[in-house]
């Protein structure tokens, strides 16, 4: 077993969810009067908290039209955006591998909300594939490491035994910060050279690759 605990981003990483998101973000950013979001820039910030996003992408932003923006980017992707988010093909089967082993911990560590991610726990039955999780509004938003410090303490693994693996650098940087190695995909948002600025222990190129790199 290479690891004892691996951690996973959710946006990029397992779901195949960056069109909904960066979608959801225009409209939202239109409908707060702020203007057109370019989609590069939107994708750049996928992993981030949403706050944190929002003050990225729009700088100097008021509290009224920030608030106004937040709650019609939760509208439009919980309600007003049907554009389907599959896990991308072999996520099912390697998450069935890694769980094979009953010393062998699973975790998510995102960008979502707490509520967003129950959500999407729910509606596709995956919840019960992880022992803990981590989510941006309940701890301090990526690339800060305290979501990972948790997640290190709530399930007793030392550092040097977990992996975080993820498709942008807020993940790889995250953690980078205390030590832990790191996996980068390349089917997600950032670029593959932008991940190896992070100095990954493995850059996976496919899904498949990934799973059998981690057993």
């Amino acid at each position: 077993m290479r690891y004892r605990l691996v951690i996973f981003d959710w946006d990029g990483t397992l779901m195949d969810s960056a069109a909904r998101i960066v979608a959801c973000m225009q409209a939202a950013s239109q409908d707060a009067g702020w203007g057109h979001l370019e989609a590069a820039a939107v994708r750049d910030i996928i992993g981030l908290g949403l706050p944190e996003a929002i003050d990225r992408l729009c700088p100097g932003i008021d509290a009224e039209r920030f608030e106004l923006l937040r709650n019609r980017y939760a509208y439009h992707f919980v309600e007003g955006n049907a554009m389907p988010m599959p896990f991308f093909d072999g996520v099912e089967a390697g998450i069935a591998q890694l769980r094979d082993h009953a010393e062998r911990r699973l975790a998510v560590a995102t960008g979502k909300s707490r509520r967003g991610l129950d959500r999407v726990f729910h509606d596709n039955a995956c919840g019960a594939w992880f022992h803990a999780s981590r989510t941006a509004d309940e701890t301090r938003s990526k690339p800060h490491p305290q979501m990972l410090q948790e997640l290190l303490i709530e399930l007793d693994v030392p550092v040097e035994e977990a992996v975080m693996v993820g498709d942008s650098e807020y993940d790889l940087e995250m953690a980078r910060a205390l030590g832990m190695d790191r996996v980068a995909v390349t089917w997600g948002v950032h670029a593959p050279e932008r991940l190896a600025a992070s100095r990954p222990s493995y850059t996976a190129t496919a899904v498949t690759e990934l799973f059998e790199w981690l057993n």
